[in-house]
């Protein structure tokens, strides 16, 4: 999948078709520089997956849990200097609780990431347009 946003909220539209075409227990590795829209994009995840919460990022908290008809867990791997940390805060669970695990700041811990995940990639190609892809990651 390859598409163009020109706005916020054209990123979260896109964030938002994604969503449903995920299955419970799918996960998003999500890639770009800051301010490139990842959380505008998981914003619109949320809304998709049918999550009535505000979105925020949770660079500070490390991971967001929102409740919905199928739960939606934001991480934020900024702060981590690894997959080490990553499994300390219950990783492997989180990917057992049938949720939808969308994590930014992914390079930051690749090997922790199963077959399968879902590689977005959102790539400034101007002051407010995106380039947003998506692939399976093998």
């Amino acid at each position: 999948m390859e598409q163009l946003s020109h706005s916020p909220e054209e990123t979260e539209r896109v964030g938002a078709e994604l969503a449903a075409t995920l299955a419970p227990g799918a996960v998003l590795a999500l890639f770009g520089d800051l301010g490139a829209g990842k959380t505008a994009f998981v914003r619109g995840l949320a809304r998709g997956l049918g999550i009535d919460f505000p979105v925020s990022s949770p660079t500070f908290n490390i991971v967001n849990e929102y409740p919905g008809p199928v739960p939606l867990f934001h991480f934020d791997l900024y702060r981590l200097s690894g997959a080490e940390e990553l499994y300390d805060l219950g990783w492997e669970e989180y990917l057992d609780r049938g949720g939808v695990v969308a994590v930014e700041w992914s390079e930051r811990a690749p090997e922790a990431f199963p077959a399968g995940t879902l590689r977005v990639t959102l790539e400034k190609t101007g002051e407010n347009s995106r380039r947003i892809t998506a692939e399976r990651l093998e």
